[in-house]
């Protein structure tokens, strides 16, 4: 199975965030709000900064200035890319799986 390149088991944590970044740079508290918002359950620091520092190792998202003590990341266009092709890759499969399911 392919996804994110590199990410294996992290994959899901890894593409939640460039989902929450891909509407605008977050800080960790405002991603884990948005990731709970978009999955249903909000991540803990320990698999949210352990995949930000992953996606930051492979260009996919950079930190940005402080803004009030907190540090904000935002996706690059790496990030933006592997978003596009993981998102397609997923939409093919549900789609495959969905026409299977109304055919059986």
């Amino acid at each position: 199975m392919s996804g994110l390149p590199g990410f294996g088991r992290f994959s899901e944590p890894a593409l939640l965030i460039l989902i929450s970044l891909a509407n605008g740079p977050k800080h960790g508290y405002a991603m884990q709000d948005d990731i709970a918002e978009i999955a249903g359950d909000r991540p803990g620091p320990g698999t949210l900064y352990g995949a930000v520092r992953r996606l930051e190792e492979q260009g996919f998202v950079e930190a940005l200035p402080e803004q009030d003590r907190r540090k904000p990341y935002g996706i690059t266009d790496a990030g933006r890319q592997a978003l596009q092709a993981e998102l397609t890759r997923m939409r093919s499969m549900a789609s495959t799986g969905l026409r299977r399911l109304a055919v059986s």
